[in-house]
């Protein structure tokens, strides 16, 4: 039986400042966790905030202090019974990762505290990001019998295979802010979440002065080599929603919940 605590909770809220920056913040009460609900706004307001001709730049952001983002509902994992209903859950994240890679703006990353499987995805996505020394990042999905197959290519072109694999197989594993920048994760890690605002604003003013068609032709070079996503992905969201279904994961992901 699904949740409502979990499942149907959670939000995507989006405005537009009067530099022409697009603000998109997403929450969840349990540490910004993602159910599908969250996963396909998030997908959708990415992809409209593309097109506006009143957005210069976007920023991507997520609520709270603390966690930036949990990654995947467990509550809602746990409650997949078939093969397609588990594909499309992890299709979600798929989604969001396609929408950031098409998006002609350039986004920006807030983490302001732990990011988690998804979470790693979701960061590993934006074309710059910044965090706090508090953003330390773990794939943990190989613990609760999965593996971080959708978010692994985003992750992996963002910080390279040794240091993906590292994350992927040692998934019990928190790896510091400071790693991640090393790795070319973040691009900034500051001692608050104040300090990061500080550079977040003065980055954003500089871009909102920047050329559009520039910025956006700069977003196709990073992006390039990544046409196959759409397939690539699709596959591993297939490879997920059946490993899902097994005992091994049920299991693994119900002992994690009774913590």
């Amino acid at each position: 039986m699904q949740s409502d605590t979990e499942i149907s909770q959670g939000t995507v809220e989006f405005k537009v400042d009067e530099r022409g920056v697009g603000i998109i913040e997403f929450q969840h009460p349990r540490s910004n966790s993602l159910p599908g609900k969250v996963l396909a706004k998030l997908a959708d307001t990415i992809s409209m905030a593309g097109q506006r001709e009143d957005i210069v730049v976007i920023l991507l952001k997520s609520a709270g202090e603390r966690a930036f983002c949990a990654g995947a509902s467990f509550d809602e994992l746990i409650s997949i019974q078939d093969f397609e209903t588990g594909k499309k859950f992890f299709l979600g994240f798929a989604n969001v990762i396609n929408a950031a890679r098409k998006c002609p703006k350039l986004i920006i990353g807030r983490v302001q505290g732990k990011a988690v499987g998804g979470g790693v995805g979701m960061a590993s996505a934006v074309d710059y990001c910044f965090a706090t020394k508090f953003a330390s990042v773990k794939l943990s999905e190989l613990a609760v019998g999965i593996g971080p197959f959708v978010v692994g290519p985003a992750v992996e072109r963002k910080i390279g295979t040794s240091a993906m694999s590292s994350m992927a197989i040692n998934a019990t594993e928190w790896y510091s802010a400071e790693w991640a920048q090393t790795k070319g994760l973040y691009a900034s890690v500051s001692e608050s979440a104040e300090a990061m605002d500080a550079q977040i604003d003065e980055l954003v003013g500089k871009l909102c002065k920047s050329n559009p068609q520039a910025m956006s032709l700069l977003k196709e070079v990073f992006w390039q080599g990544t046409d196959n996503w759409d397939s690539l992905l699709d596959q591993r969201a297939a490879m997920s929603g059946e490993l899902v279904l097994s005992d091994f994961t049920r299991e693994a992901i119900n002992k994690f919940k009774a913590k």
